[in-house]
């Protein structure tokens, strides 16, 4: 089974790039070090999206590319991975069909959530939302850092913090027990998108 090497997991939202092209946002992100993304336009019809995937893997080979949900889409691409969302399809059933250089991520708002997902297959698993953000609204109230310390606890698949993530607090989940982070405005709408990135990348980095 391939190793989760990536600590920072950049999620799309074209919404989100000031009116900037979301591959543009990108190439800065991926230039400045971002290894792993997940292109995740759930509004998107089909064929758009698959454009859109076919455009990430020719203009940025050199970071690992996770279709949100579209096992199908990751099956024909032949990308690092899928995500899943906690409410989709099976984990079990998802890994039977991926190939074996596949890695499956899974969203989980609770510990009991992330337990599960070790238990049925997930090779990584992003927890939130730990703070409070507009976009992660609709699950609830902010887990916090005592929460996401217990779910690091429970299991030995790596965990990344999601929600509200900032250079600063991208420290602080790390020292609670996340492995990486997992955002998308902090990068996506930053003026200036290296920089951003690279904020994020040395405050995941403990051990400076």
């Amino acid at each position: 089974m391939p190793s989760v090497d990536f600590r920072l997991y950049l999620v799309t939202d074209r919404h989100q790039t000031a009116g900037r092209p979301l591959l543009s946002v990108l190439a800065q992100a991926v230039g400045a070090g971002v290894r792993a993304v997940q292109l995740r336009e759930r509004d998107l019809p089909t064929r758009a999206l698959l454009s859109l995937a076919i455009d990430l893997q020719r203009e940025l080979p050199e970071a690992k590319l996770f279709i949100n949900d579209r096992v199908d889409l990751a099956l024909a691409l032949s990308t690092q991975g899928v995500h899943l969302r906690e409410s989709s399809l099976a984990v079990s059933e998802v890994r039977g069909v991926l190939q074996p250089f596949q890695l499956l991520g899974l969203s989980a708002h609770s510990v009991e959530g992330v337990v599960a997902a070790e238990q049925q297959g997930a090779d990584f698993i992003v927890l939130g939302p730990i703070y409070d953000t507009p976009s992660k609204r609709q699950y609830g109230l902010p887990l916090g850092l005592r929460l996401l310390e217990q779910a690091a606890r429970s299991v030995r698949l790596p965990i990344f913090a999601i929600g509200g993530i900032t250079a600063a607090r991208a420290r602080v989940v790390r020292q609670a027990g996340a492995f990486g982070v997992a955002v998308l405005s902090s990068i996506l709408c930053a003026v200036n998108v290296e920089e951003a990135t690279q904020e994020l990348l040395a405050a995941i980095d403990i051990e400076q």
